[in-house]
């Protein structure tokens, strides 16, 4: 184990997927920097998948869009998560189900057409291989969660949903770890992806259809003056006559979407290419991810240059909502996920940890995005995806252009839509409220019992049973 520990203390804390040379083409097709006074039709606020999509779609429509981002294009999260894309927007069947029941017919028909049209747009510009359709598993570490899986399979197969259930043996046939009893796996519309190809292949549609992309623009606040948005940064401004905002867990530019969502932070590792000896010892035949059952629960997969990529458990909320790269580097975490992975598969115990990084998830009470519009419908916002906007972002960026544009839509008519999550408590109640569910949640992996606190949550709509 000490080996183990030692080489993520020498892990290079940034993301595998942004640790690497600037693609030429996200380079030619983004400006760094901006000056005076701009004037736009719409004004994306955020550059990662959410405001990418956002101008994909509201450029393809012939509409003057511009996307300004505090940093880099998809330096926030969408650059530093785990690669994971499906295509629920209800953080997966059973949790929307337990939520919109009456709708989730409608939901799944929605999020399965948006997938396919994705897919079709990526083959399109000549990037069908961006995502890999794999499926995906979800394993059962403890006994008490074979029940959830057995119960998940008849609710995936009554949406029509193509899903499997698999013994202890027939999991570890697929991918061989000793602390499996058990697994599920589900085909449709899921896979993997190098989240940093979709974002260069978002850049070059976006900018194929003419929206302007700007890099390290800090929007520091939004007034109305009267017919539009002006925006305003160090060395100028931006007037528009929409403002989409999709900062993910940056701190909101308005105040009512502080209580909205919280940042929660999330760390990954990734370990050196493996050997073809060392996939062989861990029986990895599959090339879909991996999840576990509970609700701390990890999430893994084999990279496309032969790593594996493990990150989850450990979320953190840290007191305030504070938001800070150094908050990124955590190395008890990291250790921990190292542990983790060797309990997971002992052929590699002492594999050198190569990669060690982290960053805030804009997480939500219900676990879906929130949407909304303000300044009369001119400022509109998609945010609070909770760890699952690969896919959904895109789904979000429709929502946020039809609130913008006044569209009644099968989308903007669904419940989640039109109905905020419940908020969460102001600090100093916050923190504690956090890290007390965070040990409820814990109990309940280790016993399969849910508490009376988690059963209020859950029967006031706030989403910790997913």
């Amino acid at each position: 184990m000490s080996a183990t520990v030692a080489s993520v203390a020498d892990a290079r804390p940034v993301s595998l997927w942004l640790d690497r040379p600037a693609d030429p083409t996200t380079e030619r097709a983004s400006e760094r920097g901006a000056a005076g006074r701009i004037s736009t039709d719409l004004l994306v606020i955020g550059g990662g998948l959410t405001g990418l999509w956002a101008a994909v779609e509201a450029a393809g429509s012939g509409r003057d869009v511009t996307v300004v981002e505090a940093s880099g294009l998809g330096s926030g999260a969408s650059g530093k998560c785990g690669g994971f894309i499906n295509a629920s927007v209800t953080h997966g069947i059973a949790h929307g189900h337990a939520r919109w029941p009456a709708e989730m017919p409608a939901v799944v028909r929605l999020q399965q057409a948006m997938w396919d049209d994705t897919l079709d747009l990526l083959a399109a510009h000549g990037a069908a291989d961006v995502v890999e359709q794999c499926g995906k598993f979800t394993v059962a570490t403890r006994p008490h969660q074979l029940a959830e899986l057995d119960a998940s399979l008849d609710l995936l197969r009554s949406y029509g949903q193509t899903a499997r259930r698999l013994s202890r043996d027939e999991m570890r046939c697929a991918v061989d770890s000793p602390t499996y009893l058990g697994g599920l796996f589900h085909a449709n519309s899921n896979g993997l992806c190098d989240p940093v190809a979709l974002l260069d292949t978002l850049v070059g549609i976006a900018s194929e259809r003419g929206a302007r992309l700007v890099e390290h623009v800090r929007v520091t606040d939004l007034s109305d003056d009267g017919s539009n948005v002006v925006a305003r940064f160090e060395g100028g401004s931006i007037s528009a006559r929409e403002v989409l905002l999709a900062t993910n867990a940056a701190a909101p530019l308005r105040k009512r979407l502080r209580l909205q969502v919280i940042p929660v932070y999330d760390h990954v590792i990734a370990t050196a290419p493996l050997s073809d000896s060392q996939w062989s010892a861990i029986g990895w035949a599959s090339c879909a991810g991996v999840t576990d059952a509970g609700n701390q629960f990890h999430y893994y997969r084999p990279t496309p240059d032969g790593r594996i990529l493990f990150g989850g458990w450990d979320a953190t909320y840290h007191f305030g909502g504070r938001v800070d790269e150094r908050l990124e580097r955590r190395p008890a975490t990291h250790r921990l996920l190292a542990q983790h992975l060797v309990e997971t598969f002992p052929a590699l115990t002492g594999i050198e940890v190569t990669h060690a990084w982290g960053g805030p998830i804009d997480s939500t009470s219900r676990f879906t995005p929130t949407f909304g519009t303000a300044m009369g419908g001119k400022l509109g916002w998609s945010i609070g995806f909770t760890g699952l906007g690969v896919g959904a972002s895109r789904f979000g960026a429709q929502v946020a252009l039809e609130l913008l544009a006044g569209h009644d839509t099968e989308r903007t008519r669904l419940s989640m839509v039109r109905r905020s999550p419940i908020p969460f408590p102001p600090e100093p109640i916050r923190y504690p409220v956090v890290q007390f569910t965070k040990w409820c949640l814990a109990r309940e992996d280790l016993t399969g019992r849910r508490n009376l606190w988690l059963r209020l949550l859950n029967r006031f709509g706030v989403g910790f049973d997913t």
